[in-house]
């Protein structure tokens, strides 16, 4: 039953706890936390666990998602899991399963359920039927309706320290340094470091972020300039993710259908929108360092020239780490990375 769970960079707890699930487990399952963590890749593992134990021909068929009593609810499009999809949850979950004791329905992107789908849910996790088992993945227990979170068991799932990624990067034949880089670049989100372990701009990513306090200006258009470069700096470290994909697009031919087309863009804007999130906290620890460097602490950033340390004043550093931390809150809630960085570059500029 453990070699399910083999291969899971971190997340040693949650490992643990769900290997002890799987003696009596519960009907329904909320899997929170950050994005590119790792959540949807366990709560999978998980689902392959309960249909299958130990049998590794029926634990592949569950990963590749072709396993009969493994059902994937996925988003119409790249809008939300509507009421019709959760009205054809609750009528397969009357049905029997077809080859294990159970059916598991998994929700990787929960967080996307309307209101009216979770409505329609409720029911069938309140009063659950002895075959089916529930399991929904979100970013936080606020992107579903109470009534659903308070229906299921919620296991949290927390970022990874930088010593267990770079570890598990290492077990996967990535050298120290690139390791170490593609490490400290995602904060502490597996997924994003092994899908930047082979890309080869992830010091650039850093160097880019670090260098824009020196770059801000307070000309018309300076902010919208860096705000465009700062998007731009995303793609290099999207070639390996862009390139995994066309090779799953390529292997299902003339068989890719809409949804796994839009399941791809889906995953490809998590990833930039975990690389926007990156950098802004790789910026606030610039500013964390100024204040830091200026009352005798210790400096992350040891690489930044000490110079620049002394921009600024403890507190209008600590005043501008606060703002960037703000721009992070603004992206959470879908405003348009562009603008988002725009408006703190000018505030950022103004305060310099």
């Amino acid at each position: 039953m453990v070699t399910v769970f083999g291969g899971i960079v971190g997340h040693v707890g949650v490992v643990g706890l769900l290997e002890r699930e799987l003696v009596q487990a519960a009907h329904s399952y909320l899997f929170v936390g950050p994005t590119n963590v790792g959540k949807a890749m366990i709560a999978r593992r998980f689902a392959a666990a309960l249909l299958c134990g130990d049998t590794p021909a029926c634990i592949g068929r569950v990963l590749a998602g072709s396993h009969p009593d493994l059902i994937l609810v996925e988003p119409e499009g790249r809008a939300s899991i509507t009421v019709e999809q959760a009205r054809s949850v609750v009528s397969q979950a009357t049905r029997s399963p077809l080859e294990s004791d159970r059916k598991v329905f998994l929700f990787e992107e929960g967080g996307l359920m309307n209101d009216e789908a979770a409505n329609a849910l409720l029911k069938t996790l309140e009063e659950p039927t002895p075959a089916s088992l529930f399991i929904i993945v979100a970013e936080a227990e606020d992107d579903l309706p109470s009534t659903i979170a308070s229906r299921c068991r919620t296991v949290v799932f927390g970022r990874v320290s930088d010593e267990e990624v770079v570890a598990g990067l290492a077990d996967l034949g990535v050298a120290g340094e690139q390791a170490a880089q593609a490490a400290r670049i995602a904060g502490g989100r597996p997924g994003l470091a092994l899908a930047l372990a082979t890309e080869p701009h992830v010091a650039d990513y850093r160097r880019f972020w670090l260098s824009l306090p020196m770059r801000l200006g307070d000309q018309p258009g300076d902010a919208f300039r860096l705000s465009d470069e700062a998007v731009t700096s995303t793609g290099p470290l999207l070639v390996a993710l862009e390139a995994r994909q066309k090779r799953e697009r390529d292997a299902l031919g003339d068989d890719v259908t809409k949804a796994f087309q839009e399941r791809q863009a889906r995953e490809l804007k998590r990833a930039a929108n975990a690389l926007h999130v990156t950098g802004l906290e790789i910026l606030a620890s610039y500013y964390r360092d100024v204040a830091a460097a200026q009352i005798g602490g210790s400096v992350r950033n040891t690489d930044v020239p000490v110079a620049s340390l002394s921009a600024l004043t403890p507190r209008r550093a600590v005043a501008c780490a606060e703002r960037v931390l703000s721009a992070i809150d603004a992206l959470a809630v879908n405003q348009r990375p562009q603008l988002a960085f725009a408006n703190l570059f000018a505030d950022l500029a103004a305060d310099a």
